[in-house]
């Protein structure tokens, strides 16, 4: 059988691996994550939309701002539950980080949940995601 200092060190193992696997988790999704930007139009010109469940449009970037993917918002026009069916959506594409001018309290908090980050910014898409990689 093991003795107690034995124990005790494989304890000390487990506990040191059990807290440090979980922050390289986290952080190779940040770095892997795709960036959302909320917008009203298709291109990257396109103004930042005010409304982050609202938008016409999201803009999808790699985690080096090259644009994937311009979708149609499918939620812009739900009721009064926008803001978590559009964190959903976007949780669901793979989305790690939102851009848009405002944000209400049922998305951020949806967000929160799901561990997406938001920014709030006021600008183009092209603006935004530069502003987003600066801030990496």
């Amino acid at each position: 059988m093991y003795r107690g200092r034995e124990m005790r060190w494989i304890f000390y193992c487990f506990l040191v691996i059990s807290l440090l696997l979980p922050l390289a988790a986290g952080s190779a999704e940040v770095a892997s994550g795709l960036i959302a930007v909320s917008v009203d139009g298709k291109t990257q010109g396109a103004n930042v939309s005010s409304k982050a469940a609202r938008s016409a449009y999201y803009m999808i970037f790699d985690n080096k701002g090259k644009l994937l993917d311009v979708i149609g918002n499918p939620v812009k026009n739900a009721g009064g539950e926008a803001g978590p069916s559009a964190a959903n959506f976007l949780s669901n594409k793979g989305v790690t980080i939102v851009v848009a001018e405002t944000f209400g309290n049922k998305m951020i908090n949806s967000m929160k949940t799901k561990g997406i980050k938001f920014i709030e910014f006021k600008g183009t898409a092209g603006e935004a995601i530069k502003e987003v990689l600066k801030l990496k």
